[in-house]
């Protein structure tokens, strides 16, 4: 994994080497190890590259080329089928000058032009410069493991692996973007492809763009599809065929030249990675994990079982709510985000630990609830269209008690509110959204928080209607199970999971994850599964389960799912003093600090803040708006100013 950074001048004004070697400093936590520079005077290009060395360390610089360096390439990810790609072109007559997967990527360019994304397999943001035709060809992966931001400022294109890079430019200047803010205070994260400052943009997973002649033309290469009709097989065969996939998906995920570790989190989909690196590796594997001084979310005792299983050679870290507070600026810093949990911070942590052993790389079980049924928004989907058309069904109130059994608030309710929360309601169900109401429509009280102005600037903009724009002209046609995953699939996954808490992480402490279930042919599989399959009644991941029931521990294999979680509020304030743990808290949700942000209603927030401060903020609405308004607060200390909105 590296740090890419890159401008094109479409005046052909030479690129600025000084400026590139900033932008590529802003991304040095990215790629540590070594530092490129390429430079075309004639046609306004440079590109800079910061390099975290894993695949032929000894020669895979970059910026690389080839064709007598005009064509040249920058490129953030690892392609894992490299090797067979490699052997493809070799039986072609292609001459390889290194052992690096980068130039397998050049070489395909050279021999499919802009299709040659189609046949990758792994996780890549890339530019290719084609001298040749004076055009630039940028892609990123199909589900977005890692980033690609870009921007237009004056007659200079300018593209980066975060946001942070593009600022270094003297031409890009930072101002927070309302829309951006809305839809994060909806759906967790912004739409693509937009990012939280004004006119810098995210290329979304599965796209590609070319730049040529100072014009921008972006399309779409891959998007995940579900078939109208399944797999016609016995569950023994698809299990069968499952695990199959399973494991060549981490055999080839295992290449590398510097060791390979796994997360452990205790859960179903971390076991499996690690119960299948351990069996293909035949050598001992070293495990990391999270545990924590809160029993809520601490799953230590499941993790335990796994490493006992494995024989696992196994190291932790154990996060307090101190820990957690005292990073949290530096989280948010490098998601180049708001979030509305604190569960990116322990992630933060661990890859600390990851890179303090001497790893680079970690193999990891996201992608896995996405794809094969395993979230509780799922299952909740279920019950509530069970509810809308059996309303006198005595099932109703049992039902609804099964849903988020880890979450003690919501149990203690009445049937009459979690029927409300939930929206039970026979209209609802012509929503395209149906799945994934309750969640939205919860976070978007939120929005409560705003202040008056920028309430006013948002009046009238619809944060759906843009997720309106995402869906396939095929998605009514699709089962309402295939349905909730595609949206799962297409925004929070790669807006927060891989973004937030994944790359980001990760990489700012020059860790480079793995995800075996999110291999386009595990996925492609996977939707074409029976729904019933993938979620037997409320059984959850059920053909996982069945396929890899002899390689986990049964109490693992039997576990109620609890989603990763981290502990919000009590992480910034100390409730049994009645004050903030840390001085940027207090400071940063104070009243004067609040109103010169400009962005958050200052009397609401403090009255927030007063009741976290007494132990009264327990909900999830409290929690999560505590965190959003903190985490937008230290984003316009750190990146926007004070006066950050403009209006």
């Amino acid at each position: 994994m590296c740090g890419l950074a890159g401008l094109l001048n479409n005046d052909g004004t030479p690129a600025d080497r000084d400026v590139l070697a900033r932008m590529i400093h802003g991304v040095r936590h990215r790629g540590p190890d070594e530092t490129g520079f390429h430079l075309d005077p004639a046609s306004g290009l440079g590109l800079a590259h910061a390099r975290l060395s894993i695949i032929d360390v000894a020669s895979g610089q970059q910026p690389m080329s080839v064709e007598d360096g005009k064509v040249w390439i920058v490129f953030n990810g690892e392609i894992f089928n490299y090797v067979e790609l490699r052997a493809e072109l070799q039986r072609k007559g292609v001459r390889f000058d290194t052992e690096s997967d980068t130039e397998v990527v050049l070489r395909m360019y050279l021999d499919r032009g802009e299709d040659c994304v189609l046949d990758l397999n792994g996780q890549w943001a890339f530019a290719i410069w084609d001298g040749r035709r004076n055009r630039l060809f940028l892609s990123r992966d199909r589900v977005g493991k890692r980033p690609l931001f870009y921007t237009q400022a004056g007659v200079a294109f300018i593209f980066a692996s975060e946001i942070k890079a593009l600022l270094r430019h003297p031409a890009v200047k930072a101002s927070v973007d309302l829309e951006a803010l809305a839809d994060t205070f909806t759906f967790w994260c912004p739409l693509p492809s937009k990012t939280m400052f004004e006119g810098i943009l995210e290329l979304p997973p599965g796209h590609s763009m070319v730049v040529e002649g100072g014009q921008l033309r972006r399309w779409q290469h891959w998007r995940p599809d579900f078939p109208t009709g399944y797999l016609d097989r016995s569950e023994d065969d698809l299990a069968s065929e499952l695990l199959e996939l399973l494991t060549d998906a981490t055999r080839i995920r295992l290449r590398s030249d510097v060791p390979v570790g796994a997360y452990l989190s205790g859960g179903l989909d971390s076991s499996v990675i690690a119960a299948l690196v351990a069996q293909i590796s035949g050598s001992r594997l070293r495990t990391f994990s999270v545990t924590f001084e809160d029993r809520e979310f601490d799953e230590s005792g499941f993790q335990a079982d796994v490493i006992r299983l494995l024989g696992t050679s196994h190291e932790q870290i154990r996060c307090t709510h101190e820990d957690i507070g005292r990073v949290f600026p530096e989280v948010v810093a490098h998601a180049e985000k708001p979030v509305l949990r604190t569960a990116p911070a322990p992630m933060y942590l661990l890859s600390g630990l990851v890179r303090d052993q001497g790893y680079k790389v970690v193999l990891t079980g996201e992608g896995s609830d996405e794809f094969l049924g395993g979230y509780d928004i799922f299952k909740e989907d279920k019950i509530r269209r069970f509810w809308a058309r059996n309303p006198e069904s005595s099932w109703r109130p049992a039902l609804l008690r099964r849903l988020y059994p880890y979450m003690q608030n919501l149990q203690a309710q009445s049937d009459a509110y979690r029927k409300s929360f939930f929206h039970v309601n026979e209209d609802d169900l012509e929503s395209p959204f149906f799945s994934h109401l309750p969640r939205w429509e919860l976070t978007s009280r939120l929005r409560q928080f705003l202040s008056q102005d920028v309430k006013s600037s948002l009046s009238g903009y619809d944060p759906y209607r843009g997720v309106r724009e995402l869906l396939p002209a095929e998605f009514e046609d699709w089962d309402p199970f295939s349905r909730a995953q595609f949206l799962e699939a297409t925004v929070l996954l790669p807006g927060y999971i891989l973004s937030s808490q994944g790359d980001r992480m990760a990489m700012a402490h020059s860790v480079e994850g793995r995800f075996p279930f999110l291999d386009h042919r595990v996925i492609h599989f996977a939707a074409q599964i029976p729904p019933k399959l993938r979620m037997k009644v409320l059984n959850e991941k059920y053909l996982l389960k069945r396929a890899v029931r002899s390689l986990v521990p049964p109490t693992v294999l039997s576990r109620p799912k609890q989603p990763y979680r981290a502990p919000d509020i009590v992480s910034f304030f100390d409730t049994k003093r009645g004050r903030a743990r840390f001085s940027y808290v207090e400071e940063l949700l104070s009243t004067d600090r609040i109103r010169a942000a400009g962005l958050f209603n200052p009397v609401a927030v403090q009255r927030l803040v007063e009741k976290a401060k007494k132990g009264l903020a327990i909900g999830v609405k409290d929690n999560m708006a505590l965190v959003g308004i903190l985490s937008t607060q230290i984003m316009a200390d750190r990146f926007f100013g004070r006066q950050s909105t403009g209006v």
